[in-house]
């Protein structure tokens, strides 16, 4: 092999023809689901995991008060 051949190891069945690269923008497809915040909210979480661990913390909150709600408004119709 010269110097102006290159070894293909990609399969023939990868058409990589129409790869396409975009960054940002509306015609971007999403990779994940992005939330941006705004600077307070940052500067209040070392990392990304402590901001998930607070979030999960919240909802598990919200459903345990919502289920207080609901068992006290039963209690009330009886």
């Amino acid at each position: 092999m010269n110097n102006n051949e290159l070894e293909d190891e990609l399969r023939p069945e990868y058409d990589l023809q129409g790869l396409q690269v975009r960054k940002l923008g509306p015609k971007r497809k999403s990779f994940c689901d992005t939330v941006r915040l705004d600077p307070d909210v940052v500067a209040a979480f070392p990392n990304a995991e402590s901001v998930n661990e607070a979030l999960r913390y919240l909802i598990e909150i919200a459903k345990h008060s919502a289920s207080l709600l609901r068992n006290s408004s039963q209690v009330v119709d009886l």
